[in-house]
Order: structure tokens, then sequence, then C-alpha cells
């Protein structure tokens, strides 16, 4: 081998350590199932049984599959009733499921944590490994801080090569708690996708559709947001909005009104094109928050 194809051929080993550096080891594209349902009203087993039934309608391959806020129960205040310890029904369900489809699956529950309760986003992948977030902003219109503990940590995950921020509802009005932050010494943003699961009534629904894009928008990231549909019940209506939005703020996918199981894949090429293009992120005014976690955790306590 000559001394120029030995340059070429470290040239060429250079350049591919730095791309694997530049967008993130084996970031390939993802593909992102919402399902938008219609709930039973404070009936966990029935809420079970239908989204089962409705992850296996998925019908093709996926890697994250994302259900509504408190999917088993609706959105109660009835938590001494209807709390679950962790490790118990909704927990072992949600592993099941993982475990069938090979997809990270995402969505709320109420826990039962040391006789406190919180709005829990479950993070389950196949295998068992999981991690939590428990919901930030409380919806005091509904006297939620009242019956749940309010959250201390935001969570960003690790899965197929995406940095995943998952929040919760009454979070998407919040934009300080979820800002997509530019780490210097690593060259990246904190995350690529965030998801809001929500019971969104639909008497807000502009106020959904419009902060689901501003989120987006300003961090440079997919949104995705997947809500509920049909009447609770304390007769509150839901018409969904499902969404799927762009860096750019564009909607690539929404649903309203009916039921919807929708598989859609995101360009890890497209984001990071964008981002590149158009790096408003370098701008940014610096900030803390207090209790601020932006690191991805491994939540294996609170197993009681």
């Amino acid at each position: 081998m000559t001394n120029f194809q030995i340059f070429k051929l470290s040239y060429f080993q250079f350049k591919l350590v730095f791309f694997a550096f530049r967008f993130g080891a084996n970031m390939q594209d993802l593909r992102v199932t919402i399902i938008q349902s219609d709930l039973h009203w404070e009936d966990i087993g029935a809420n079970l049984a239908s989204f089962e039934e409705k992850i296996w309608r998925i019908g093709q391959s996926t890697d994250v599959i994302i259900l509504p806020e408190m999917f088993t129960t609706g959105f109660t205040m009835k938590a001494n009733k209807l709390a679950e310890h962790m490790n118990m029904r909704t927990f072992k369900w949600m592993k099941q499921m993982a475990d069938q489809t090979g997809a990270l699956i995402l969505g709320s529950f109420i826990a039962n944590v040391h006789d406190r309760f919180y709005n829990r986003l479950l993070w389950m992948e196949p295998g068992g490994n999981f991690k939590t977030y428990d919901k930030r902003h409380l919806f005091r219109m509904a006297e939620e801080q009242q019956v749940y503990a309010q959250g201390e940590s935001l969570l960003i995950g690790h899965w197929k090569g995406w940095r995943i921020c998952p929040l919760i509802c009454y979070d998407l009005r919040f934009p300080v708690w979820s800002r997509n932050r530019w780490n210097p010494s690593l060259k990246k943003l904190s995350y690529d996708l965030m998801i809001y699961v929500a019971n969104w009534p639909m008497v807000r629904s502009t106020a959904w559709e419009t902060l689901l894009r501003a989120r987006a928008i300003e961090n440079l990231s997919y949104a995705v947001g997947v809500n509920r549909v049909g009447i609770d019940g304390n007769g509150i209506e839901y018409n969904g909005q499902s969404s799927i939005i762009g860096p750019k703020g564009d909607s690539i996918f929404t649903v309203e009104g009916i039921e919807s199981i929708k598989t859609i894949e995101l360009s890890s090429n497209a984001l990071q094109a964008y981002r590149d293009r158009f790096p408003a992120y370098l701008d940014a005014d610096d900030f803390s928050v207090e209790a601020e976690a932006f690191e991805e955790r491994d939540f294996l306590h609170g197993l009681s």
C-alpha cells in the first residue's frame, strides 16, 4: 500500500469518526407511532385491554409508541382510589407491550410512591429498562396540585441514537422548562425530539396547536403531541389534534376528532441539515432552572 493510499484511508476513517460524533452515534430515522384514543373513565382494566388491541393494530415495525396522559383512567383527581404502585399492573403491562413490539412505549398513569401521588410518565424499553418523568406543571384549574406531587427533574432519554424529552400536557405552556440547550463541549443540543402526552380539552385546542408549533420552532426539534378524544366523566370534551411537527413548525401529521393510529418516520438528516442552516440556538440566552436535570437517568428507585 502506498503512502497516498494510507493517507486516503486515514482521512476516510477520520471523516467517519467526525460524522459519528457530529450527528450522534447510530442516529437513524425514527419511526414514531401515535395512538389517539377515547378513554374508559376510571377503568384501568378496560383501558389496558383497549390499548393492547390498538397496539396490535399498528401493523408495522415501529421504534416508539406514544399513549395519552393518564391513559389508564382519564384525567381524574381520584388518585387515592386509582393510584398504582410501581412494578404493578400498568408497569407490568407496559413492559409486556415493549417486549412484544420491540418498541419504546411512553404514557402517563397515576403512581403511588411512598404514599405520594404522581402524574407519572413511564418510559419503558424492551427488556425492562425504564425511566420516569413526573409532571412538573400541575393544572391548578382542576386543582391537580392539591392531589399530585410536583415533579422536580426533566428527563432526557436516549433511544435508537435519538435524544428524547417527554413531557406532560400543561407543561406545554412553560417554555423555560423544556428549553433545548446547546452544549458547547459536546457540540450538540440537549434533545432531538420532544413529546407531549395530554388530556387537552377541545375548548383550548387553539392553544394546543399554537404551542406545539412554537415549542418545535424555538427548540429546533421535532415535537409530537398525543392527545385523547371523547368526553370524560366530568363532561369535558376532547378532539385530539394529535400532531407531529417539524423543527421549522411545519405540520407533518395531525388528526382531529377520531380515534387514530399513525406511524410516521422522522428524518435525522433533515433535522440536522436544518440545524446547520439555521443555528439560532447559538444566540440563545443563558439561564438556569431550579431542580433542573438535563441528562438521562435510570429511575430504579420508587418501586414500592
